[in-house]
């Protein structure tokens, strides 16, 4: 039971990212009115619990060497901190990165905890942080000339043509909502594997190991959070920055979700290393990154002057702000959860062990 209330804050984070990376999904879908809101909630739900369960191992090794938060109370404030961070973004009708607010928390739980921060990790995350927006806004722009060609030698009634397109997004939304599972899973559960872990059960002859465990928790309090929070962010995001046809929205959504695919993907990785081939890292982007990336290229592919530059400018301003306030709130938090609760939130150094490695030639010169 006290597992379980440490976990309670990796369960909000969840909540919060359900609630602000949904419109990530099918914002796109619901603002231009093509799916209803509960037809969306209902399909990002399974789709994104299948996602995280199934496939979300790949990015979490990736987000551990940032930082080994090594006490379940540390785990517990990092993942609050985020979440609050995440949480008080969505208020603001900002579609935040929730990969930025946990990474933010977990620098925050470093330098409290007076441990260097694996740069290397961290320059591999931040880089995605540019590479996945760029790359979404290339697979949208290259996709809507794509589309563009196709419908003008593809000659289709426009009412068969609206049926189509309600399919396809709620088809592509689907896998949208299994690559966020799989790729973000690690921002909401990553910091508890090594703290926290379940006891293996065997269900049906099926293993379902702890980690699995930790993940299916995740993935259906992100769902939790889909349902109860989403519509308002999936409305600054499916109509805020660029107008979108329902055809362009499907681009969006597909263009994201192969982004989100490409960089949580084991098997992916494992074929490209088979074949001599570069890979791409597996760590947890920033869906509403990859999003507005995907938004962009469709505004480009229009000769960029339906963009909305202020709105943009208000989301950008939520992407720069988030790790920051996530590393102050974590460390501030971190303290006094240590100090006032009592509460031990870094593993203690042994000194034992500090003492043995001392050797006797260094007693000697001391």
């Amino acid at each position: 039971m006290l597992i379980m209330l440490f976990l309670s804050s990796g369960l909000f984070l969840g909540w919060s990212l359900g609630a602000n990376d949904a419109s990530n999904i099918f914002g796109t879908a619901v603002g231009t009115r093509m799916v209803k809101f509960y037809t969306a909630a209902f399909v990002a739900s399974i789709f994104v619990v299948l996602g995280a369960v199934i496939s979300g191992a790949g990015t979490t090794h990736t987000l551990g060497k940032l930082g080994a938060v090594d006490m379940i109370a540390g785990a517990f404030m990092v993942a609050l901190a985020a979440a609050l961070t995440v949480f008080w973004m969505t208020r603001l009708s900002l579609p935040v990165s929730t990969s930025q607010a946990i990474v933010g928390a977990i620098v925050g739980w470093n330098l409290f905890a007076g441990k260097p921060t694996d740069m290397a990790a961290l320059t591999k995350i931040a880089s995605t942080w540019v590479m996945s927006p760029v790359l979404a806004a290339a697979f949208s722009f290259v996709l809507f000339f794509m589309v563009k060609y196709l419908m003008k030698y593809w000659k289709i009634h426009i009412f068969r043509l609206d049926a189509y397109t309600r399919i396809g997004l709620i088809v592509v939304g689907a896998f949208g909502a299994y690559s966020l599972g799989a790729n973000n899973i690690a921002n909401v559960m990553g910091v508890f594997v090594a703290v926290a872990p379940f006891e293996s059960l065997d269900i049906f002859g099926i293993d379902f190991n702890g980690v699995e465990q930790l993940f299916l928790l995740g993935g259906l309090a992100i769902a939790v959070g889909i349902f109860t929070y989403s519509r308002r962010v999936m409305m600054t995001v499916g109509d805020g920055v660029v107008k979108l046809t329902p055809q362009t929205a499907l681009i969006v959504v597909l263009s994201q979700a192969l982004v989100l695919f490409l960089f949580a993907s084991k098997g992916l990785e494992t074929w490209l290393l088979a074949h001599n081939l570069p890979t791409v890292p597996l760590v947890p982007v920033s869906s509403s990154q990859v999003v507005i990336g995907s938004i962009l290229g469709i505004g480009l592919a229009h000769g960029g002057g339906g963009i909305r530059f202020r709105v943009l400018g208000k989301i950008a301003s939520g992407w720069v702000t988030t790790p920051i306030i996530a590393a102050l709130i974590s460390f501030i938090s971190l303290f006094f959860l240590q100090n006032v609760f009592d509460q031990q939130v870094v593993k203690p150094v042994d000194q034992t062990s500090i003492h043995e490695t001392i050797s006797p030639e260094t007693h000697k010169h001391g």
